[in-house]
């Protein structure tokens, strides 16, 4: 069973949380995140130490016990660190190039995909010769970075006979074999 909804979140300098009528905020380097979190749950803050308080044992609330807190701890990480995700494009003549918050892929397809971008994510994009383009993104909402990091990669997911598509860096795509004859 797990036991994440018990642990502490340690609040940094930087950040302050505020707890009121059932809405978390938190803020740090000019950025605020709020969560509304379900009727009888309690966020307690002490000496910079965060814990979030169940209002029963039902199955329900352990379950949104642990969520809470993950998604409390991200809102803090988010608003002092940041999150930072990077995706490779392997394939022969896969590019990626961004202007502003476009950002411009080709992937093999007859056209190119266009993506509008939210501003609360920056991107950047980086070709070198002989080396598979990355693009890099970042922001502050965890949550809003997976969704996007998932919308790239769905358009040319890594497949396992060549190895092409759009993975993260760092990953490994395990490899089939092809035809034996």
């Amino acid at each position: 069973m797990s036991r994440i909804g018990h642990a502490q979140i340690n609040i940094p300098s930087a950040a302050t949380v505020e707890f009121k009528d059932n809405v978390v905020t938190v803020t740090g380097n000019n950025i605020t995140m709020t969560r509304e979190l379900k009727e009888g749950f309690d966020v307690k803050i002490e000496d910079g130490v965060l814990t979030v308080v169940r209002p029963n044992e039902s199955k329900d609330s352990k379950a949104l016990h642990g969520l809470y807190r993950s998604l409390i701890n991200n809102m803090v990480i988010g608003v002092t660190e940041g999150f930072k995700k990077q995706l490779e494009l392997i394939g022969v003549g896969y590019r990626a190039s961004n202007q502003g918050q476009k950002l411009d892929l080709s992937l093999g397809f007859s056209h190119n995909i266009i993506i509008e971008l939210p501003t609360e994510v920056k991107v950047e994009t980086l070709t070198e010769k002989g080396k598979s383009p990355v693009i890099t993104l970042s922001s502050h909402d965890n949550q809003l970075l997976g969704m996007v990091v998932a919308k790239i990669r769905s358009y040319r997911k890594p497949e396992p006979y060549k190895g092409k598509g759009i993975k993260f860096v760092g990953e490994i795509i395990r490899r089939k074999a092809g035809k034996s004859a």
